[in-house]
């Protein structure tokens, strides 16, 4: 067996270095989960942030396959630890990769090595010869490597900025909104093969536009920021975009369910940035990220740190603040804080921004992985004009658009990615038997 690996060997295993958790149906307490997470609530949990716009049958086996893959995972070296402190409402939805994310794929590289799985590095597959729907050889280069079935498994187009351009296009502004979108996960995400397999006539499933976006901090780096450029306080104080003005319930619902459609709430804004403003009340309630947030002992002062008009940004924090009704703020349920006479309003943890020192962070769109996929099935089989390749399979984020047609609930990425990778490589294993039989 062969993996062909874009990256070096330091940057391997695509944007799973950067994920900490997994989302696991489970019926009772089991190790580091608590209490229970049945799979009709974790599908209403998927129906909720998707809109629906999921394949119902695949996204099921998902869920139940979550629930019985980490004794798989603990046999491929990988350790799980309760959630981390500082993350809201996960402790019983997901399960926490010790050591992070790295740890997961150094433990999975060592049990295939054990195996004898042959790694190559720095190998980009550039070309593929498919014939009848059936995989014939992949290119690395001039190089032609044969094979009697093959699993694709090389990410979305993240990182390919003319494709998010094209799919992005401009906007009424006459901007290009994609040129201020940061990519949370790797740079070998260049969408080669997705692109390949859709000229060669692959079925392909899913909105270009749509992508796990997160807000994310201005200063991160272009790639590979990762979670720690993520701005957590979103639902404990406002967000204003270049004009100082709100645009979005910022309390709608619990923040794993949430996080991820505000990079695209962003992306639609002026210049494509935004600004999370809090106050003291809210520090030591959510994960800090890599930077500091701007500091100001008053809102003034902080409107100008940030380059926001000073009279609109006061204007609109004193509209907020007015608009308050405390209940009693409790940030692990949808408590009864909400504004009333406000729009758009704030529906829950609404309290005054009003004590100092006040904080914020610009926000920019970051890109971890886009949802235009291949159509697949239960097999995780590729689909030509309907019908399905006998020895072509798919799984990742090259596929997740089947599950993901819009938003995301944390962990759901690496549930998908864990299940139809053991699926594809189950088949494809198979598949190549099966040849190597009749040969």
């Amino acid at each position: 067996m062969l993996l062909l690996e874009a990256s070096p060997r330091e940057w391997r295993g695509g944007n799973s270095p950067h994920t900490r958790n997994l989302r696991c149906m489970h019926d009772a307490p089991e190790d580091v989960l608590v209490d229970a997470y049945p799979e009709e609530e974790f599908l209403q949990d998927l129906l909720k942030v998707t809109a629906g716009n999921t394949n119902e049958h695949l996204a099921r086996l998902v869920i139940r396959a979550s629930s019985t893959c980490r004794p798989w995972m603990s046999r491929h070296g990988v350790r799980f630890q309760p959630a981390l402190a500082g993350t809201l409402h996960l402790s019983r939805t997901n399960a926490f990769f010790l050591g992070g994310g790295k740890a997961l794929v150094n433990a999975y590289y060592r049990s295939a090595q054990d195996l004898g799985v042959q790694v190559r590095y720095d190998a980009p597959v550039d070309a593929l010869d498919i014939r009848d729907g059936r995989f014939v050889a992949a290119y690395v280069g001039s190089e032609r490597i044969e094979a009697r079935a093959c699993v694709l498994a090389a990410g979305g187009f993240e990182s390919n900025r003319e494709w998010l351009r094209e799919a992005w296009g401009q906007n009424e502004r006459g901007e290009w909104p994609a040129d201020n979108f940061l990519i949370r996960g790797t740079r070998f995400n260049q969408g080669v093969l997705l692109k390949q397999m859709m000229a060669q006539g692959a079925d392909i499933i899913g909105d270009p536009t749509q992508a796990h976006c997160v807000a994310i901090d201005a200063r991160a780096p272009l790639y590979d920021g990762g979670i720690v450029t993520r701005v957590d306080a979103v639902s404990l104080g406002v967000v204003v975009n270049r004009d100082a003005m709100r645009f979005y319930d910022e309390g709608e619902d619990f923040w794993p369910k949430r996080y991820a459609i505000w990079g695209r709430l962003v992306a639609l804004q002026p210049e494509q940035v935004g600004y999370c403003i809090i106050d003291r009340k809210a520090i030591g309630r959510f994960m800090p990220p890599v930077f500091p947030g701007v500091q100001a002992e008053s809102l003034p002062e902080l409107a100008r740190k940030l380059g926001l008009d000073e009279m609109r940004f006061i204007k609109t924090l004193s509209e907020y603040n007015v608009a308050c009704r405390v209940g009693t703020f409790d940030h692990t349920t949808l408590d009864d804080c909400h504004t009333e006479g406000l729009a758009p309003a704030k529906s829950h943890w609404a309290q005054p921004i009003d004590q100092p020192p006040f904080y914020g962070y610009a926000l920019r769109p970051g890109i971890t992985f886009t949802y235009l996929s291949l159509k697949t099935d239960a097999q995780a089989r590729v689909y030509f004009d309907g019908k399905p390749s006998d020895n072509l399979f798919v799984a990742g984020e090259m596929m997740a658009g089947n599950v993901l047609g819009q938003g995301y609930t944390a962990g759901v990425g690496m549930s998908i990615g864990t299940a139809f990778g053991r699926i594809a490589g189950t088949e494809a294993a198979q598949a190549a038997l099966q040849e190597a039989a009749h040969a």
